[in-house]
């Protein structure tokens, strides 16, 4: 009976370390790629499903020694999305869309919505400060000095 718990703990203990080696950090968050002055990071989401077992097998002769056992694993990647940083060191999330659903697709584009709105504005208030500095130095270029 030691033998074949021994045998079980071998077949977890491989299908575990095989686990680990597939689902390392550096496979949910990807090796950076530069592209000019621009930095994008892949970011995937990892699954795994394990499972094991073993059963003694009745023998006529020699019952000990008859153990059959077998453990497996799967494991999907999928990119989920790209962190970008822009030479400024300003940083983006890009998702990849992929479902279908209305509402998980308006949640997830909030973000990109709220940067536009926020680019938006400051580049109204760049224009307005702009505009007013202009209309005072010209002002002062009109005013007559005594």
């Amino acid at each position: 009976m030691q033998n074949e718990k021994s045998r079980i703990s071998e077949l977890m203990g491989i299908s575990m370390e095989k686990i680990r080696e597939m689902g390392d950090v550096s496979t949910v968050i990807g090796d950076p790629i530069q592209a000019g002055d621009t930095t994008i990071i892949p970011v995937s989401k990892v699954s795994y499903g394990f499972a094991s077992g073993g059963s003694d097998l009745p023998a006529k002769e020699n019952p000990k020694e008859l153990f059959g056992g077998g453990a497996g694993a799967g494991v999907t990647v999928q990119p989920i999305a790209f962190l970008i940083i822009s030479k400024d060191g300003q940083v983006r999330l890009m998702q990849i869309s992929t479902s279908e659903d209305k509402i998980s697709n308006a949640i997830r584009s909030v973000p990109e919505v709220l940067d536009r709105i926020s680019e938006m504005v400051q580049s109204r208030k760049e224009s307005k400060a702009e505009k007013d500095a202009a209309a005072a130095a010209s002002s002062e270029e009109i005013t007559p000095t005594a």
